[in-house]
């Protein structure tokens, strides 16, 4: 197979000759291009070389920053910023938005609330959504479950999450999470990409494009969408969740799948073995070369890339997804539905075995956490499916070592209100959006241990000190990555993009070590 040289191609991909070029591109090359990219979508991510992923940069480092730790393949030649305290994360993602005060937010004076109005003094005037505006009332549903303490602090954990409350002492509690967005795409877009409008990079991507992969024969960022045993009416997951937006394709995630190949096109069509699609695929790459040239169209390289990385992940996919030599005293750690492909504990266990064969960022969407009602019918199952597996997963990396330097973040899109949608019984209840406060926890690379951060008030409506924005928790993912997202930033539509976007955001350095 014929190769450019890298400098032939950081040539080719400087950013004054890339915008000239694409200047000039036809419709008809720039919507084949377009087709193109769409086509590599389920192959898209790609180990790349330095070249290939450099792009123009708002700041140079100086003599003093030199990167520290760059990527072995793949990643911008002047990252991470810092010293990272984390190779590596994995994003537990709860789709639909946990229950706060039902889990970890405790709040025994509701008690005595039960079925009260919710005062005007702490709703003061918030939006709400359409599902409960129209409501003539606002009763209070205190919470059914029983919280006891744990860990050297005491800290409050609900009876559904019998495992994680285990490992209080091993994460960082924030209680004091919020958001702007109160309905489910613009929230999960939000906080997934750093914008509720759908059209940028998401995190995964942006950590693909940064730091790249230290695997040339997996991706730097997998997907992965478990099955749930909650509510069967589950909001939709799009692509863009795990897409690339305005950065090249190929740092979009791949999604592994649970049936079928694990990932799509990864198997060879009846009739062509593995050295015919060698053949074919150096003959596609020649053309593909052909077409860089004559077009210089940044995509052209991310299509030769992705069908080098499918032929590499020909072999390194089925090692990941084969658990036949993994111990039982390990499977054990996940709960019995660890061997159900698909399941959120079998999620689990293959974060733990992309996370040690170099994965940079994988994340797991667990849908149906949407309990607008029969709550407590539905929220204990959502428990059960991810309670162990969680735990497990944060027990199976420290054990071997992983923990110290991966990063593991739980949460949803927001939290849920106090007040009951629909009727209100001693024993059933649901709970509406609610944006103003909801709980995440941290733990692994950099991370204080046993910390409980932030505070909201007695109805777990309103933050009472140690607001975290969700600008601010991914300032705080890409720090513990070596980046300043400050200085982390894109060129696109006129803009210094930046996955925190244009408003204030901080670092969380009460969570760090």
């Amino acid at each position: 197979m014929s190769h450019l040289s890298d400098q032939r191609i950081a040539e080719m991909l400087s950013a004054s000759e890339t915008q000239t070029r694409l200047s000039q591109m036809t419709r008809r090359s720039l919507f084949s291009g377009s087709a193109a990219g769409l086509g590599a979508a389920a192959l898209a991510s790609i180990e790349g070389t330095r070249a290939f992923a450099a792009a123009p940069s708002s700041a140079v480092p100086s003599d003093d920053e030199k990167p520290v730790n760059a990527a072995a393949f793949g990643g911008r030649p002047d990252l991470p910023h810092h010293p990272p305290a984390a190779k590596r994360a994995i994003y537990l993602f709860m789709s639909g938005a946990p229950s706060q005060m039902d889990m970890w937010d405790h709040k025994p004076a509701m008690a005595d609330w039960f079925d009260k109005d919710l005062p005007e003094s702490i709703r003061q005037g918030q939006r709400l959504t359409t599902m409960t505006s129209g409501q003539a009332r606002f009763p209070i549903a205190p919470s059914i479950y029983e919280f006891t303490p744990h860990g050297q602090n005491g800290t409050m954990a609900s009876e559904l999450i019998p495992h994680m409350a285990s490992k209080v002492d091993e994460i960082a509690l924030v209680k004091s999470m919020y958001t702007e967005a109160v309905n489910h795409d613009p929230a999960i877009t939000y906080i997934c990409t750093g914008n509720q409008l759908p059209g940028k990079a998401s995190l995964g991507a942006w950590l693909s494009y940064g730091l790249g992969t230290e695997n040339a024969d997996l991706p730097a960022f997998v997907v992965m969408t478990a099955s749930w045993s909650g509510r069967k009416e589950a909001q939709a997951l799009y692509n863009r969740l795990w897409g690339s937006g305005f950065l090249p394709s190929r740092y979009q995630g791949v999604a592994l799948r649970s049936s079928g190949d694990p990932v799509l096109y990864l198997s060879n069509p009846s009739g062509i073995d593995r050295n015919v699609r060698r053949r074919m695929l150096d003959t596609l790459a020649d053309l593909n070369e052909e077409t860089l040239r004559r077009i210089g169209d940044p995509e052209t390289d991310a299509r030769i890339a992705q069908y080098e990385m499918a032929f590499r992940m020909q072999t390194s996919v089925p090692d990941l997804t084969d658990l036949s030599d993994e111990p039982q005293h390990v499977l054990d750690l996940y709960g019995p539905d660890v061997l159900k492909p698909g399941t959120f504990a079998n999620c689990c266990l293959m974060a733990r075995r992309m996370a040690e064969r170099g994965v940079r960022f994988t994340q797991i969407f667990h849908r149906g956490w949407d309990q607008h009602g029969a709550l407590p019918k539905d929220l204990p199952n959502q428990c059960r499916d991810t309670d162990q597996p969680s735990a497990g997963l944060l027990t199976d990396l420290k054990q071997r070592g992983l923990l110290d330097d991966t990063l593991v973040v739980w949460g949803g899109e927001f939290g849920r209100t106090i007040y009951c949608q629909g009727k209100l019984t001693k024993d059933n209840y649901g709970r509406d959006h609610h944006p103003k406060c909801f709980t995440v926890w941290m733990a692994g690379a950099g991370i204080r241990k046993g910390v409980v951060h932030g505070e909201t008030d007695e109805f777990s409506y309103n933050i009472l000190r140690d607001p975290v924005h969700i600008r601010d928790l991914n300032a705080t993912i890409l720090d513990q990555l070596g980046i300043d997202h400050e200085r982390f930033t894109y060129p696109f539509q006129g803009l210094d993009q930046k996955l925190t976007g244009v408003e204030q955001s901080r670092v969380v350095r009460e969570l760090l070590v």
